[in-house]
């Protein structure tokens, strides 16, 4: 979620910019905001394209939208829509997955309400999420430190890492050399290794036997598969 960035100057009008492909609805938001002293509408979109040039021009404090644009999700412009750093975005939707709404919060939204709200609440959470305030209700607030506290799934289990993990410094490092020395002989590599060629087909075996290999070329595939070099 984007970091908080300080509200406008006490008296300064809230600069409000309205995302919505509905008309009716974008008119209603409009004239709302229109009649409200101390905000100021600073433009109006029905996709996202225009809503993306007309942010990056305007500016605005908060920006209210609806989750859908014309069959797209607002969500995937979110970030784009924010990038200025000095706008907040309320989600007002007429959706109630809390799947989507969540998505709209970690994408960077600082609220979301449903179009059925009264107009008064709609002016004071704007008001709120100007101040940097975050305002979710309940349900979706629940649903999403519910996600934070989870704990976290371990990773799948890979074979392959307790095989690599089984490796000495001294054989990782001998199959790195293996991996870079792009055919080198056992001589040259031993030489490399500042050991005796007979103590490298040692550690080959030892390596070779460990990696379920039978060969330096077997060893260098599996060892460029899983990036030992």
């Amino acid at each position: 979620m984007p970091a908080a960035s300080a509200p406008a100057c006490a008296g300064q009008a809230i600069r409000v910019m309205l995302v919505d492909d509905h008309k009716t609805m974008l008119w209603g938001l409009e004239k709302l905001i229109e009649g409200t002293p101390e905000m100021s509408l600073v433009g109006s979109a029905g996709d996202a394209e225009t809503a993306l040039a007309m942010a990056a021009s305007q500016r605005p404090h908060v920006i209210v939208l609806d989750l859908d644009l014309g069959g797209s999700c607002s969500t995937d412009i979110l970030p784009q829509l924010l990038a200025g750093g000095g706008t907040r975005a309320l989600v007002l939707s007429g959706t109630r997955s809390q799947e989507l709404l969540g998505k709209a919060v970690r994408a960077g939204a600082r609220g979301a309400l449903g179009k059925e709200a009264p107009a008064e609440l709609l002016l004071h959470v704007i008001r709120k999420v100007h101040l940097g305030e975050l305002w979710l209700e309940q349900t979706l607030l629940g649903s999403l430190l519910g996600e934070l506290l989870a704990p976290k799934a371990p990773p799948p289990h890979n074979p392959e890492d307790a095989r690599i993990a089984s490796l000495t410094a001294k054989e990782r490092k001998i199959v790195g050399m293996i991996v870079d020395g792009n055919g080198a002989l056992n001589k040259d590599l031993a030489q490399r290794a500042f050991i005796a060629e007979h103590t490298l087909r040692n550690h080959l075996s030892s390596i070779y036997h460990k990696l379920g290999v039978g060969n330096r070329l077997e060893l260098y595939v599996y060892a460029t598969r899983h990036k030992l070099g």
